[in-house]
């Protein structure tokens, strides 16, 4: 597929950045499935959330939005038709 707009090598930066705190919730979602009076995991695992939120809202409003099904908000026009869609790249 051929892209009209090539993306800025900071847009695969804020990606695996976000790849990567990602995947410390999910290490940290199953830790405290099993550890689940962890208090100071409970907090690591809030603030690590709460700093996804916000990289993925930053993200989102330079980029596009990541999420479908009413996760993410679209501007105008519909975003989800313009490539490349998260999983593409």
């Amino acid at each position: 597929m051929s892209r009209q707009n090539p993306l800025p090598p900071e847009y695969y930066d804020e990606l695996h950045a976000l790849q990567a705190i990602d995947f410390t919730l999910v290490e940290l979602n199953l830790y405290l499935d099993t550890h689940p009076d962890d208090l100071e995991t409970l907090k690591q695992f809030n603030s690590t959330a709460l700093k996804s939120r916000e990289m993925t809202e930053a993200f989102e409003k330079k980029y596009g939005p990541l999420q479908n099904f009413g996760h993410s908000f679209s501007a105008y026009p519909w975003q989800w038709k313009e490539a490349p869609w998260p999983w593409q790249v």
